[in-house]
């Protein structure tokens, strides 16, 4: 919609503003940015090279922390090693080794199978003309945190006996977070499809699926933009020993 012009004031005697002599000297300093931009790009795209810049840093801290967790997980072992050699010669050692054994099951400390669910978690497929379903939004189309975290409460209120994202399992300090459209889950950066791992009953995990007001929202998504949501049943399902830190950074009391 245009602008009218005030009743009673028209064009014919009207003092000239200083704006129309502004208007060439501003176009004139753009066409040097412009200019000065071209010459500094040297042809190629200047935001472009800063995504490259962010997704190699990103690479380069996923293999330093596949290094450091390799060096971990050695380390881990000599402990276990010294450990139980001191263990057969300390009564009181011996105890304590024995107790931590009896608990590294629940605390997820040890590799666990049986049977289970698959759930896959995924954004909606680009169409061939990159258009968009009609009223969507960019954000529409992607799979969110509380997507995500609403699965994995579903599942973890089917009394499921371990659960992992990506192969790695959760426990009970395990934060599901978003950067983006990435999953961020103990120091590692995943894309989409995200894969929930669960040993539990599968008639459990879809009553408790379908009786989540957070997942009956995640659904109207999926039915209205075409994410993936689904739940696949396995005899067998091998989830990983949790391998992260186990101090406990913050706590409320209740």
């Amino acid at each position: 919609m245009r602008r009218s012009l005030l009743p009673g004031r028209g064009l014919a005697g009207r003092r000239i503003s200083p704006w129309r002599v502004l208007v060439p000297v501003v176009a004139l300093l753009a066409g040097l940015l412009f200019a000065t931009s071209g010459r500094t790009a040297q042809g190629s795209d200047l935001r472009a090279g800063e995504i490259t810049e962010l997704s190699e840093l990103i690479d380069q801290r996923n293999r330093v922390i596949a290094e450091q967790a390799d060096q971990l997980g050695d380390l881990q072992r000599q402990v276990e090693r010294l450990t139980g050699q001191v263990a057969s010669r300390d009564g009181d050692v011996a105890a304590a080794q024995s107790a931590g054994q009896a608990g590294a099951l629940s605390a997820a400390l040890v590799p666990l199978s049986g049977p289970g669910v698959v759930i896959t978690l995924d954004d909606a497929p680009t169409r061939p003309d990159g258009s968009r379903p009609m009223n969507a939004r960019a954000d529409d189309l992607v799979i969110h945190q509380s997507d995500v975290q609403a699965v994995v409460n579903a599942v973890w209120a089917a009394a499921a006996d371990g659960v992992a994202i990506m192969d790695e399992r959760l426990i009970a300090t395990s934060a599901v977070r978003c950067v983006g459209n990435t999953l961020l889950l103990q120091g590692r950066t995943y894309s989409p499809p995200f894969v929930v791992t669960a040993i539990a009953d599968p008639a459990a995990v879809r009553a408790q699926l379908a009786a989540s007001p957070q997942v009956a929202v995640f659904q109207q998504a999926v039915d209205a933009f075409g994410l993936t949501f689904t739940v696949r049943e396995r005899p067998v399902v091998e989830l990983p020993a949790y391998d992260g830190p186990l101090d406990l950074e913050f706590a409320t009391s209740g």
